[in-house]
């Protein structure tokens, strides 16, 4: 697919076509099956004061919180008992508190109490560190570049150098060759972002050969900079945009998994999870963070499992499923 085509897609009037194209070819290539995988929130603690992010470590309004290591562990058997066949392991940046060691422990415990395969997000970490824990027996990590341009990535990363290249490209790299299924994503509607750099960023996940492909709207959290900022974006933040990418990112890797995001939801609660799945999308990520630390993991506000819990249930999850005549697989 060209530069041209893509662009073309995102900016017709109809997305239909493209929707059914992509519809087709995840039929195809991942049947009439979804796969359900766990998250589980370990800490909103984070070293990180990335501009768009609620957790932000200047942001001194968040509920900090810290899950202990038998907690993270009965969560994994949780989503067995759902049977889930995966857990996703996934805290704010704080290589002090997720020790290599301590990371090597959960996955050995997890794996051996739980049986799951473990999925990790966990930030910019060292070739040691992501060596140890795919040794260890980690399946996946997840790691969003967010977007391919190096100045806008730079602007709101404090610390990031945007002459230097994107930080994180190369560590993806790296693990996919260690052996890692590797995922990444993009944030859409970013002030200051072009459409035709979103272009760039569904290239990349080609050039990547992602397993995993994560993206979503960004939505404004009021206490960070970028949440004030009334700087414009190309890019629109709608269910109709996020789609139309899903369905890109599906065309451009017929084989790649692509969860309909928790962010998808919490812009059409009723709608936003059965868009995402009729646009190319085979993944759901199951909230099973236990529910009294959820306030405090907050990147954006209102989100669903928060504010409507009911609405980010199982039981409307599997409702949803059934009335698309989805079948949940393992893995």
């Amino acid at each position: 697919m060209t530069r041209q085509a893509i662009l073309d897609f995102l900016t017709a009037p109809s997305a239909n076509e493209l929707f059914e194209r992509a519809l087709q070819v995840r039929l195809r290539t991942k049947g009439n099956t979804v796969f359900l995988r766990g998250l589980i929130e370990l800490s909103s603690i984070c070293q990180r004061d990335c501009l768009y992010c609620g957790m932000r470590h200047s942001n001194c309004n968040v509920k900090r919180y810290a899950m202990q290591d038998d907690e993270i562990v009965a969560c994994a058997k949780l989503a067995r008992q759902f049977h889930f066949g995966t857990v996703v392991l996934q805290a704010g940046e704080n290589a002090a508190l997720w020790t290599r060691e301590r990371i090597v422990r959960l996955i050995q415990r997890i794996k051996a109490e739980s049986g799951q395969k473990v999925t990790l997000s966990l930030g910019e970490r060292s070739e040691a560190d992501t060596a140890a824990w795919k040794e260890a027996g980690a399946d996946r990590y997840l790691l969003r570049f967010e977007t391919s341009d190096c100045t806008l990535f730079a602007k709101i990363h404090p610390g990031a150098v945007a002459t230097d290249g994107h930080p994180r490209l190369a560590q993806l790299r790296r693990m996919k060759a260690q052996g890692y299924e590797i995922g990444s994503g993009i944030m859409l509607g970013l002030p200051g972002q072009t459409l035709r750099s979103v272009v760039d960023d569904l290239l990349l996940f080609r050039e990547l050969n992602l397993d995993m492909v994560g993206l979503g709207p960004y939505l404004k959290h009021p206490q960070t900079p970028l949440g004030q900022s009334n700087k414009p974006s190309e890019v629109p933040v709608s269910v109709d945009f996020t789609c139309r990418c899903y369905a890109l990112a599906r065309l451009l890797l017929p084989q790649a998994n692509i969860p309909s995001t928790t962010a998808l939801s919490t812009l059409d609660p009723a709608q936003g999870r059965i868009r995402g799945l009729t646009s190319g999308a085979n993944v759901f990520m199951p909230n099973l963070t236990p529910a009294h630390y959820r306030e405090g993991y907050q990147i954006y506000p209102d989100k669903i499992c928060v504010v409507a819990p009911e609405a980010d249930s199982l039981t409307a999850l599997y409702a949803t499923l059934e009335a698309l005549q989805l079948q949940v697989q393992e893995g």
